[in-house]
This record gives structure tokens, sequence and C-alpha cells, in this order.
């Protein structure tokens, strides 16, 4: 019997194929389907073949002077292609995300620049995968690799949590509308300021400054300042009692 490790590859070909089989000293010629393979004899049970490109499955087949082998089955894997990650950003701790595309089946590794993960195959288009961590804020290429190739072309975006530094003033009256200078850092990429469950109104200023407007309260409420990378409820803010 005739057997081959591995029994698939990527239509390029060019990846070597162990094939294992009895009787092979003097063998003539290895065949993938019509296509001729150029090979090693390595001993009477074995032959390292090279799989020449194809993009179908073919029949494999090694001639000697004592005759031809019967055909065993190698799958040609076609190329994998990305169209979509369900979320381009989120925090330098990662998150899950799930990879659409197509030909993914086959589906070994993903690199997010220059860390790996390995994800679920959940069929021929979709994956789910956690993005690793990382320790700084940056943009990083997003890679899957498979039988078939690596392809590249998906962005994957790490972003600093929000830290709040300071904040003036932190009172105002209760009918809301108190400016609000919130200081800190990783502030540009936020998503929401809320005081207390009420989301509000506010401006970048830049990535060490927001400004923000008070909704209406009562009470002292926690100010939450949110991004993808995380969120920040250190400073706080008191509603004063409107007289009348």
């Amino acid at each position: 019997m005739v057997t081959l490790n591995p029994n698939q590859g990527p239509t390029s070909g060019g990846n070597q194929v162990v094939i294992t089989g009895t009787n092979f000293t003097g063998a003539t010629s290895v065949k993938f389907g019509t296509k001729s393979a150029s090979f090693v004899v390595d001993s009477a049970t074995q032959i390292t073949a090279v799989a020449p490109s194809n993009n179908a499955s073919v029949q494999v087949t090694v001639t000697t002077p004592g005759g031809t082998t019967s055909p065993v089955w190698y799958y040609y894997i076609l190329f994998p292609s990305k169209s979509s990650l369900s979320q381009t950003a989120g925090p330098l701790a990662g998150i899950p995300v799930t990879l659409t595309g197509s030909n993914l089946t086959t589906a070994t590794s993903m690199s997010f620049g220059a860390n790996t993960a390995v994800p679920t195959v959940v069929n021929d288009t979709t994956l789910n995968v956690t993005v690793p961590a990382v320790a700084t804020p940056q943009t990083v290429g997003v890679s899957v690799t498979t039988v078939g190739g690596t392809t590249n072309g998906l962005t994957f975006t790490y972003v600093g949590a929000p830290t709040v530094t300071g904040m003036d003033p932190v009172s105002g009256p209760d009918y809301g509308g108190t400016a609000s200078t919130i200081t800190g850092t990783n502030l540009s990429d936020v998503v929401d300021v809320s005081y207390g469950p009420d989301s509000t109104a506010y401006n970048i200023i830049d990535d060490s400054t927001i400004v923000a407007y008070s909704p209406g309260g009562t009470g002292t409420v926690p100010v939450t300042v949110t991004s993808v990378g995380g969120s920040d409820s250190s400073r706080s803010f008191t509603y004063t009692v409107t007289p009348g």
C-alpha cells in the first residue's frame, strides 16, 4: 500500500511529499496526475518527491522496472483569501475576532504583526481567533496561513486604554451643561463619555484633552471615559442642587 505525507499542498506546488511503499528501488518516474515530478529514491520503501503545480485533486503513481503502483489521491488546496475582520481595533490585551474569506478550511495559523495565534476553523469561509496581546499601541498586518499558502491585506490596530489624570471642574448644577476639561493619555480614540449611566456630548481636543458637557443629574456620579482600548472611571462629578 502506498501512502503520501502530506497528501495535500498548494496549487503552486514545490512542496516535498514523502511517498511510502515497497520495492521502490530503481524507480523511473513519479506522476501527479499527468505531470511528472522530480524525486529522490531514499530507500526501497521511501521516495521524496516535489509536487508539481496543479489546481485539482490528482492521483499519484510510482513507476519502477517492476511496474506501476496503484494510484493514491493528492489534493491541491486553493490559495486562501481574506475579506474582513469582525473588529479591526481593540485593546492591547487582545480580543476574540472572526475572519471571513474563502479557502480557509486548512488554516493552521494567523499572524498579527510579529505575533501568531492558532485559529479555530468554523468552515471554509470563517475562522475564529483571539488576537494576541502586545505591550504598546500599534497597527499591524494580519495574515492567515493554510496548506494553500499565506495571504495578507488586512490590519488590526491595538489601542491603548484611556487614562484620566485630571478633570476640572468636578461639580456643576443639576440641570447640566457644565463644560469640564478632562486630561490624560490615549484620549484621541475615545468613543464615549458618561456621567453615571448617561452618555454625554464631548469634544476631543487632542490625545491628552477632552472637553465633556455634563448631562442633567443628581448626587455624585462616576465619569467614565471609554475607547476600544478600555475605560477609565477614576473621576467623579457632583451635581449641585439648583434653588427654586
